[in-house]
């Protein structure tokens, strides 16, 4: 059965899995016919490396990055990486990128969070025009790209952003091919996120974008206990502010509130309802227990449609 959503798999965070077990995994997902396999960028292997190698592996699956972050890489290196997976994967690399968050680019990176609408904006006009045309000529007031890029084989990939508020929302309508959400509610995708990115989309005579949702899912008949165990693993973006504005205005306590679960006919309902608000993609961030029937039972539903 199907419910006009396209569904992908999360891979997850990559640290402590070897590269072959990540292979193998988007390989389950390619042979299982999902969609899609995306891949973020955290603390382990680098995204956009490890998505070249399995577009040589595995045929046919689209893959995404779910996102990396801007601000460590200079929007030429990051445009030149992306080139670099398309023409590895034969052209099914969509590259989702997002600024991170304050307590990461400062604390971490020791760089300026300043204006992060602004560096969005400049990275994004940068990257784009080196996807499209090879070429960048652009001075702006913080980010500086003028010089060239021949990846061979590379074809112009699809550049989806993390936007979840109103002008980084206008921003994905009106200059990326879409927005990818984490952690966001079905109230909230339905009267925020779809209206400001189509109306955006709309206003700038674009196609129409792509809303790509991830959000944890989980079959199961013991709600209690799976909302449980995604509140403990997911704690910490009820605490990341752009997350817990996104959880504010769903009402949601934390993150457990907004998670995808249920039996069978509850879960398939619930992507039901989100394609009927304007989602067009799942990512399934399954998060019951590796080998549990929970997991395989999730893995299954997903599967069906």
């Amino acid at each position: 059965m199907s419910t006009g959503l396209k569904i992908g798999i999360f891979g997850g965070d990559t640290a402590g899995r070897t590269v072959d077990e990540i292979v193998a995994d988007a390989a389950a997902a390619h042979d299982e016919g999902f969609a899609s396999y995306w891949l973020p960028q955290i603390l382990g292997h680098d995204a956009l490396a490890l998505l070249g190698l399995i577009g040589r592996e595995v045929p046919d699956i689209e893959l995404g990055t779910a996102v990396v972050p801007t601000y460590a890489r200079h929007p030429m290196t990051m445009a030149q990486q992306a080139l670099t997976a398309q023409a590895m994967s034969g052209g099914r690399l969509t590259l989702g990128i997002g600024l991170s968050h304050q307590v990461v680019v400062e604390g971490m990176w020791g760089m300026s969070y300043d204006k992060p609408l602004r560096h969005m904006r400049e990275y994004l006009t940068i990257v784009s025009s080196l996807v499209h045309t090879g070429k960048v000529e652009f001075n702006g007031e913080t980010l500086t790209a003028n010089g060239s890029i021949t990846v061979a084989g590379a074809t112009p990939m699809p550049i989806l952003i993390a936007a979840l508020g109103p002008k980084m929302l206008e921003l994905a309508g009106t200059s990326a091919d879409g927005t990818i959400t984490w952690m966001t509610g079905p109230a909230t995708i339905a009267n925020h996120v779809v209206p400001a990115i189509t109306g955006a989309a709309t206003a700038a005579s674009r196609p129409s974008p792509r809303v790509v949702v991830g959000l944890p899912v989980c079959v199961t008949d013991d709600v209690e206990t799976q909302r449980a165990r995604a509140a403990k693993i997911y704690s910490m973006y009820g605490v990341l502010p752009s997350y817990r504005a996104m959880l504010d205005r769903e009402g949601a306590a934390d993150p457990s509130d907004v998670v995808i679960v249920g039996d069978e006919d509850s879960v398939r309902a619930q992507l039901e309802h989100l394609a009927s608000i304007g989602a067009t993609d799942l990512i399934a961030a399954e998060f019951a227990k590796p080998g549990s029937p929970e997991r395989e039972r999730t893995r299954a539903l997903l599967r069906s449609i």
